[in-house]
């Protein structure tokens, strides 16, 4: 009797412990910086039973991660923690926002938001499924995991697995943990147990191996890190863009293609006659003006997104949108010319902003074109002040501290913004004249720099050029699954190149409305050119680049200008770091001076072609400047970018309705060519 009492005292004790241990976890968040998004999460867990999984709600965070960093503030960071028989609790807080520069980005999402709600409102929405997961070890590019091995197999090769069960021990010096199986399926090795689960690739760095694949029977969801699912969109923003340009093509006729070589012969200046011609700047300077607003860190980093996103086929994407493109920047540019005003000093006020409300007046329709137009000009000075001027001058000194060696400049961007305002300030004062003499200049070198290098690279693997091509066409029509489809893939790179070259936007037509010419539709011919250079040749060699260097395929974690930047080196040595930021500068800089008049004629358009205006917004913009270079940006720039794209909407609306006199236009200049009235001077 008494081993029996005391056989149930073993067991109850035993029961008790069990029971007074059950699942327990802890947030602590750190905020050791007046940063923004430098939030760092640990999780701290006891009881329960080994091994754990963590799932954030935040995409980029694995399921394996205790710890988190670059996370934001004033933002709810919500994480389940899941012990090994499935027992669950869910940890959650928040860091405050507390220095200007976190206040600031905080206040600016909700704005951001409603801005993403309108513009990338999805006309059609589906969750992207896939036939396959790559299995790959966490962690595996940290270089302090020396001794990373797949240790044991749970599961024989083809052994049939079920979503989020142990199929794997890894393991890393005399620490053990478990590999989880994403989807249901059949499991194929493709490593043995005791190999590494990284390895040196071709270029010398360290690379995660491939473990394995879950082979699907049918379609699963594509999963993020932290295991939520991906949805395919198609912004409303990107329809319209695209819709609008199509339309422009097949109305005017194919203007893209049939009016290239008379406009290349218009920017030589074959048509120039200097002492009729009324305006303040040659075709070329107002292309080039142009250009030095669109060619810039779109190329450099937007490429690099769109391939890392959408694979090799999102190029080829990017380049129909150019193409297709160039007949809307005519269409803007030709109006931007007709519609322009110019004061008793010859100083030209032009853009969407006068056309919309001077163009649809003329069509009965002066109330909806005076709103479009004060509509253009609010979005296009906030866009001047963020995504033409802060974006700039923040990404070109990050491109400076990120050189090997230049690290110690990173707390100097107050002077750096100071040096990089005085530079931009002596060239804007100067008004469009003088900006064009810059930009004339300045983008044929920084274009040149960057295309040699380019061309270089492609020189060195020319024999494979061909695969190159293959990747981009084959990838455009069958891509992987994982890339959204072939729906997913045109998206992007559509998205990417109205981010590149602002075609529909009406930018550009502000800076070809200063033109000297008599003839609307010639400007429009050279303004062709723009989408052409900046998409079609630049952002194609860009992704180039990005193939043969194997980073198409491998980006080594690596994402946006710091994937284009590790592309150059890898083939041309560290020394094409310094170009590269050289360039990162230029197309900053040039980008800026060319935005700072946009915003101008815009600021002018809302408050008075005065002195005092003028000197006002020059002011503020030289003061953003400083702002750009000194702090992180954020949502800021996000809201300010979005105002960009927004700039669309009233713009292609109004090119629709006045679509009809532009081809009109175009006919009779047609005409006037082919009989001689007007002539050639060169």
């Amino acid at each position: 009797m008494r081993l029996f009492f005391i056989a149930i005292s073993f067991l109850f004790s035993i029961s008790s412990f069990s029971q007074v241990n059950p699942l327990e976890a802890e947030l602590i968040l750190n905020n050791s910086s007046e940063e923004i998004d430098d939030v760092t999460a640990v999780i701290k867990v006891k009881g329960g039973e080994a091994p754990y999984r963590f799932y954030w709600n935040q995409q980029k965070v694995s399921v394996y991660q205790r710890v988190a960093a670059g996370l934001p503030e004033g933002q709810t960071i919500r994480v389940s923690v899941v012990d090994n028989k499935n027992d669950t609790i869910v940890v959650s807080g928040e860091v405050k926002a507390e220095s200007i520069p976190e206040i600031f980005n905080v206040n600016m999402r909700p704005a951001v938001h409603v801005m993403e709600e309108f513009l990338f409102f999805s006309l059609y929405t589906d969750t992207v499924k896939v036939s396959d997961y790559t299995l790959k070890a966490p962690f595996a590019l940290d270089s302090t995991k020396t001794r990373y091995i797949l240790k044991e197999w749970l599961f024989e090769d083809g052994a049939a697995v079920e979503h989020q069960k142990p199929i794997a021990i890894l393991q890393e010096m005399d620490s053990t943990f478990l590999l989880y199986a994403v989807g249901s399926g059949k499991l194929k090795h493709n490593i043995k147990q005791g190999e590494s689960v990284f390895y040196k690739n071709k270029r010398g760095n360290r690379t995660d191996a491939i473990l394995g694949q879950i082979i699907y029977d049918s379609p699963q969801p594509f999963y993020y890190k932290n295991l939520t699912t991906n949805s395919q969109k198609v912004p409303l923003i990107v329809v319209w863009l695209v819709l609008g340009a199509i339309f422009f093509t097949l109305r005017m006729k194919f203007i893209n293609f049939s009016g290239a070589i008379h406009a290349i012969q218009l920017v030589r200046g074959k048509y120039d006659n200097p002492k009729e011609d009324s305006g303040e700047v040659s075709h070329f300077q107002a292309l080039v003006t142009a250009l030095s607003g669109t060619v810039g860190l779109g190329n450099i980093a937007g490429v690099a997104i769109a391939v890392s996103v959408g694979g090799p086929g999102a190029t080829f994407w990017m380049i129909v949108a150019g193409l297709i493109g160039m007949s809307s920047k005519f269409v803007e540019c030709t109006l931007g010319v007709k519609y322009r005003e110019i004061n008793e000093e010859g100083e030209v006020f032009g853009g969407p902003m006068y056309y919309l409300s001077r163009g649809l007046a003329k069509k009965n329709l002066k109330k909806l074109g005076q709103v479009l137009a004060i509509m253009f000009a609010i979005l296009c000075v906030g866009g001047s002040f963020g995504g033409g001027n802060m974006f700039q001058a923040n990404q070109a000194f990050s491109q400076l501290k990120g050189i090997p060696g230049w690290e110690i400049i990173a707390p100097y961007g107050f002077w750096f913004g100071l040096i990089l305002a005085f530079f931009v300030g002596i060239v804007i004062i100067g008004g469009i004249k003088s900006i064009a003499k810059v930009t004339d200049k300045i983008v044929p070198a920084m274009v040149g720099i960057y295309v040699f290098s380019a061309l270089v690279i492609i020189g060195l693997n020319i024999t494979q050029i061909g695969d190159a091509f293959s990747q981009i066409f084959n990838g455009a029509f069958s891509p992987d699954a994982i890339y959204g489809g072939v729906i997913g893939v045109l998206i992007l790179g559509f998205q990417r190149a109205a981010f590149s070259n602002e075609a529909g936007v009406g930018s550009s037509a502000i800076a070809h409305s200063a033109a000297k010419t008599k003839e609307p539709v010639s400007e429009g011919m050279v303004s062709l050119l723009e989408p052409f250079i900046d998409t079609v040749v630049v952002c194609t060699m860009t992704a180039l680049v990005i193939i043969f260097t194997g980073y198409a395929a491998d980006s080594e974690g690596l994402e946006g200008a710091q994937l284009t930047s590790a592309a150059f080196s890898s083939s041309l040595g560290d020394w094409s770091l310094y170009v590269l930021a050289f360039a990162a500068v230029l197309f900053a800089f040039s980008t800026m001076i060319s935005w700072s008049y946009y915003g101008l004629k815009a600021w002018t358009y809302l408050f008075g072609k005065t002195r005092t205006a003028d000197i006002v917004y020059k002011g503020l913009f030289l003061l953003f400047v400083v702002i750009g270079s000194s702090v992180s940006l954020g949502a800021v720039i996000g809201f300010s970018d979005l105002m960009i794209l927004g700039m669309a909407f009233p713009n292609i609306l109004g090119l629709l309705i006045l679509s009809g006199e532009v081809r009109q236009d175009l006919t009779n200049y047609m005409v006037k060519i082919k009989t001689g009235v007007i002539q050639k001077f060169k």
